[in-house]
């Protein structure tokens, strides 16, 4: 039986080392712009985009650190590597610490983090002096015992203490607001009448060691550019994305860079600052699209204008010197030419949507390289000009273009018909229960299995049904959820949750995400929570959900935040409408003895009856799909773990049609 367990083995594919299992946590965090160095023995931890990665001078091994493997926490402000304890001391932005040894165990230090506080409690610089660290921050100093990962004293100077340090049995706290302060170790320096001043601030030299800084930027830890991504598109089995940035009532200032994710894990970043090209700044990209004629041909927007890309690189600017986009301050700026929403239909043409315009509003750029105008009335009511954030824009499966104000003024919802020219306006917000809904912007749109409209609001998800697109008094549906308590109550589906983004998987099922409260995941008849992912319960990057996309093939989800970017391994892959032994495959494969998670077979069609049995035909589990997806625990059916051998994946259709698809093999 080993030899033959050992056969099976010896002709697994290759290409499924890399398959990840279902409810598998990644990140994809940025390693680029290093800002401080520390060494500790013969490692070299660096701290680079506000991410941790480390170098290891014996082996010469990189190895990158997140939240997902690791760490207490995204964003780190500050590392410092204290030798008395033998550890690294890691400040994140919201206060939180973390202490790591070179083991790689972390010891999480929260009481700072958690402790409310009237005081500013921004951390500042991290001062090391034997097995202790001096935090400074925007009231006074910590002092942390780094051995025992507790926090001895906490001196409140009520000033702002940029960095300190120790020197002739004195504590010394400089202040760039302040002076230079200090007070003696032997006192009682939880008493500000023992702290004195004795000079003036001098800035800390911050410059790092230049043969150190030469080594680490040769390494290449991977990773995007930057961790921002406010926008996503899956297509051409690659995510495309771009930073975002652009709110109505302030600029984010997010460097202007798309991103692009390869089914490899290689990032491809398209030539950036731009500035020095376009004479205008390249920040807040909005949204991109890709030639549907031309993989390699990309167009993105934002705050400035319209871009064009071919093969990564920089092609043409557009703005309002040489298209007819206009400017939402005055005909001579070139700051604001706000397209904050563009998409390719299935013919080729680029529409582009003008926002706070005083003429335009809807545009399009032929494939003849033509720019038309199809602003319309409904569109141009932000005092004489068009919409406040016009964003969001697709063609549905009918053709229809689609698109919405996320906005205050005038919130609505869109769809323009090109052939006839006419515009649906969508914008009053009444349910099924003759309820007005309160709805102060539309932040996302999308198109389900059935051809319905789903949007997300800020008082949660609105269906309008298909059958309303071209009715004259049409409503919208929130969809009733039963109580099921016996009261013949319902609730309506996440009502008052604020929703940024929406994602329906090829099961049918809809993935929201959300301003502050994380993921939530609805059955595909919406009468079901399956899952709702926060912080708290997960391994997710952040509760704040700026854009989210699923790799179709695979069902891993994209999740970007405002952390940066993570993803979650789903259960919903590409179905085949007939399943061979090419097209279906499980993995991990082999299962070896360390492994206990969930075996995954992919590939397989839609609501298929999987059977699980022996070599020798003895069933051992069933079950159907999820879409092209069947979850097995490797236990048999009393729930134990099966014995070590090849177990054969059987297969039913909905028409009947049987087969073995693939082989699974157990080492116990």
């Amino acid at each position: 039986m080993k030899k033959i367990i050992l056969s099976i083995i010896l002709t697994i594919n290759a290409s499924l080392a890399g398959a990840t299992a279902i409810g598998t946590w990644k990140a994809y965090m940025a390693y680029h712009d290093v800002t401080e160095i520390e060494k500790g023995g013969n490692t070299l931890y660096v701290l680079a985009s506000g991410n941790l990665y480390s170098y290891n001078e014996n082996d010469q091994s990189v190895r990158t650190y997140d939240k997902i493997n690791l760490l207490s926490d995204c964003d780190i402000a500050h590392i410092a590597w204290c030798q008395g304890a033998k550890r690294l001391v890691i400040a994140y932005q919201n206060q939180n610490i973390d202490l790591l040894e070179q083991q790689d165990k972390i010891i999480n230090v929260s009481e700072f983090h958690s402790k409310a506080m009237t005081e500013d409690k921004t951390i500042h610089s991290i001062d090391i002096d034997g097995e202790y660290a001096y935090i400074s921050t925007g009231f006074g100093i910590l002092k942390l015992n780094v051995s025992n990962g507790e926090i001895s004293d906490t001196y409140n100077l009520g000033f702002r203490t940029d960095y300190s340090y120790t020197d002739g049995g004195y504590l010394y706290a400089a202040s760039s607001t302040n002076g230079l302060y200090r007070g003696n170790q032997s006192s009682n320096l939880l008493d500000r009448n023992n702290w004195s001043r004795v000079g003036d601030y001098m800035a800390k030299n911050k410059n790092i060691d230049a043969k150190m800084l030469k080594m680490v930027q040769s390494l290449k830890p991977g990773g995007p550019k930057y961790n921002y991504f406010g926008f996503m598109k899956f297509t051409n089995n690659r995510l495309y994305t771009c930073g975002g940035g652009y709110y109505v009532t302030s600029d984010l200032m997010r460097p202007g860079c798309i991103q692009v994710l390869s089914d490899n894990d290689e990032w491809t970043v398209y030539e950036d600052e731009l500035k020095q090209k376009t004479g205008v700044s390249y920040v807040d990209l909005s949204c991109l699209d890709i030639d549907p004629n031309d993989n390699n041909h990309v167009f993105a927007s934002g705050r400035t204008g319209l871009y064009e890309f071919m093969n990564g690189k920089f092609v043409k600017f557009w703005n309002n010197e040489n298209s007819l986009l206009e400017s939402a301050i005055s005909a001579s700026d070139k700051e604001y030419i706000l397209v904050l929403g563009l998409g390719f239909d299935k013919s080729g043409s680029l529409w582009c949507l003008n926002s706070q315009a005083p003429h335009q509003s809807l545009l399009e750029y032929t494939n003849e390289e033509k720019w038309i105008s199809h602003s319309k009335e409904d569109l141009m009511k932000l005092n004489e000009k068009s919409l406040g954030k016009l964003t969001n824009i697709f063609q549905d499966s009918r053709g229809l273009i689609w698109f919405g104000n996320d906005h205050w003024i005038v919130p609505s919802l869109y769809a323009y018909e090109s052939l006839s020219d006419d515009l649906n306006a969508f914008t009053s917000f009444k349910n099924q229960d003759g309820e007005t809904v309160g709805v102060a912007s539309v932040q996302c749109i999308t198109e389900d299995k059935e051809q319905n409209i789903w949007i997300g609001t800020s008082l949660g998800p609105l269906v309008l049904q298909s059958s309303e697109i071209t009715a004259k008094n049409y409503i919208f549906q929130q969809v009733k959820v039963p109580r099921n308590d016996g009261t013949n109550f319902a609730d309506y589906l996440l009502d008052g949750v604020n929703i940024s983004a929406i994602v329906i998987d090829k099961v049918g099922r809809k993935w929201f995400g959300t301003k502050g409260d994380g993921i939530y995941l609805i059955s595909t008849d919406n009468m079901v929570q399956l899952q709702h992912f926060t912080t708290e319960n997960s391994r997710i990057l952040s509760n704040n959900i700026e854009s989210m996309a699923i790799n179709p093939t695979t069902g891993e989800l994209f999740i970007g935040t405002d952390k940066g970017l993570c993803s979650y391994m789903s259960d919903a892959s590409v179905m085949n409408e007939i399943m061979t032994t090419e097209n279906v495959y499980a993995y991990p494969n082999p299962v070896r003895p360390e492994y206990t998670g969930p075996i995954t077979i992919v590939g397989l069609s839609y609501d298929a009856d999987v059977k699980i049995v022996t070599s020798n035909g003895v069933l051992i589990n069933e079950g159907r799909s999820n879409g092209g997806t069947y979850i097995w625990n490797g236990c048999d059916q009393k729930g134990r773990r099966v014995a070590s051998g090849v177990y054969m994946v059987q297969t039913a259709t909905q028409t009947g049609a049987k087969g073995t698809v693939c082989k699974v093999a157990i080492v116990n």
